[in-house]
């Protein structure tokens, strides 16, 4: 089994793919991570939900295309193109594709004793 790639630090990053991101599949790929940072590019096909979860660092999410529905502090809110949001270290959270979408997604990495 080979090790997923990961870019390095100055390292160009084609988050849409070369000719365009198939949104039809479901995948979710770790572009970079360190220690204190995970980049992730999150295809979602219409209808996909990801069930309520929650991650302890501080989380963005980016819509590139399409449209998901965020459900996160008692109300759901729509995220279309070039719109993102913040969530806080540990806030729960749940996605569902209201179109095929391409999302980025950003994690701090919490340190123990930090």
């Amino acid at each position: 089994m080979m090790a997923l790639h990961h870019a390095t630090s100055g390292q160009i990053i084609d988050v849409l793919g070369a000719s365009g991101a198939d949104l039809t599949q479901f995948s979710a790929i770790a572009l970079a991570k360190t220690d204190e940072l995970e980049l992730i590019r999150m295809c979602m096909p219409k209808g996909k939900t990801m069930p309520e979860h929650h991650v302890p660092g501080e989380t963005t999410v980016l819509c590139l295309q399409g449209q998901v529905a965020l459900d996160a502090h008692g109300s759901v809110q729509l995220l279309g193109p070039g719109q993102m949001v913040y969530l806080n270290g540990g806030q729960a959270h749940a996605l569902a594709a209201r179109e095929d979408s391409l999302l980025l997604l950003t994690i701090l990495m919490t340190k123990a004793g930090r």
